[in-house]
């Protein structure tokens, strides 16, 4: 049964979750960007398509897994903004073909507009060779698609229109032969796109420093409840401080220290909001996460959320 829904979200942590629920885990999500969160989640499933638009005010950086067993793609509406996935830039022209089960880094540069679409991997598989002419078999990693223009203007159309009908018409959508017509549309312009593409693999010293992230990920995961010195995390990912450097600027842009320390302050916010002022301070929170100096904690603090912590421990907790 066609289905849509159209959500808006002031809180970041639970529009990750949204992704969660169309396929891809959005893990330890940090904000880079200052002020409030907007962000829209429009979604619409068919028989076989998953369609999905998203839209974030702020720019981010998060490590991410596409976990479901489908062939994933997304593709850029609005040509100022930046998004780069395990230190590959994805341009306005180019649509990015997620990995199966890929784990990868992904940040923007400032709001974003994404649209995202997904068909089963044996369905588009048996139809690759016969419709385009290629094996669409999907990959271990992601590779990047460059379609002839006309077919990604086409497909970015019909997105934007069955969006629209999703906010505006819902009820067209839920319509049986309505909902079979737009799907088979989307279809065939996702095939036009992949037949006619130019395909790019990533390189060998991307998949190199794609590696050297993925065990970074892992220790920083491992060691989510305590701070964390670069010289440790080199000895345990097996790369000199300036390979990580490197890789670091390529998927998170920014320096690991840098990265680190948002981490820490995400934490130390996610600890202020589950809390009450009755049961801790934001001194003990503080330094539970490796913040000895108070006073320039909650200047960096307020320069990042827009309130002091004192503030965020105040309010009833988060939910």
């Amino acid at each position: 049964m066609p289905s849509s829904a159209v959500q808006t979200f002031t809180d970041p942590e639970k529009y990750a979750m949204e992704w969660r629920a169309h396929g891809t885990a959005l893990e330890k999500r940090v904000s880079l960007g200052r002020g409030s969160f907007a962000g829209k989640f429009t979604k619409i499933t068919f028989d076989k398509v998953w369609m999905a638009r998203l839209s974030e005010s702020l720019p981010r950086v998060h490590n991410a897994t596409h976990f479901i067993d489908r062939a994933g793609f997304n593709f850029l509406f609005d040509p100022s903004c930046g998004l780069i996935a395990n230190g590959v830039e994805i341009l306005p022209a180019e649509i990015r073909w997620r990995g199966v089960n890929e784990d990868y880094y992904q940040r923007t540069t400032g709001p974003l507009e994404l649209g995202g679409i997904s068909l089963p991997v044996e369905y588009i598989t048996s139809v690759g060779a016969t419709v385009t002419g290629r094996d669409l078999t999907p990959p271990q990693r992601g590779l990047t698609f460059t379609p002839a223009p006309l077919a990604m203007t086409k497909l970015r159309r019909l997105h934007s229109a069955a969006g629209a009908l999703a906010e505006e018409a819902p009820a067209v959508l839920a319509h049986p032969e309505a909902a079979r017509g737009l799907e088979q549309a989307l279809i065939d312009a996702v095939l036009d796109c992949l037949g006619d593409g130019e395909i790019e693999e990533d390189r060998t010293a991307q998949r190199q420093h794609a590696a050297i992230m993925r065990r970074f990920h892992r220790v920083v995961e491992e060691n989510s409840d305590q701070a964390l010195f670069i010289t440790e995390i080199c000895k345990e990912v097996g790369a000199s401080t300036r390979t990580l450097n490197v890789c670091c600027q390529e998927h998170l842009g920014m320096a690991p220290k840098h990265y680190l320390l948002l981490r820490r302050m995400h934490m130390v916010r996610r600890a202020l909001r589950e809390s009450t002022p009755t049961e801790t301070t934001v001194t003990e929170i503080a330094t539970r996460y490796g913040f000895w100096q108070f006073g320039r904690l909650a200047g960096e603090y307020r320069s990042l959320f827009g309130e002091a912590p004192s503030a965020t421990l105040g309010r009833p907790p988060h939910h």
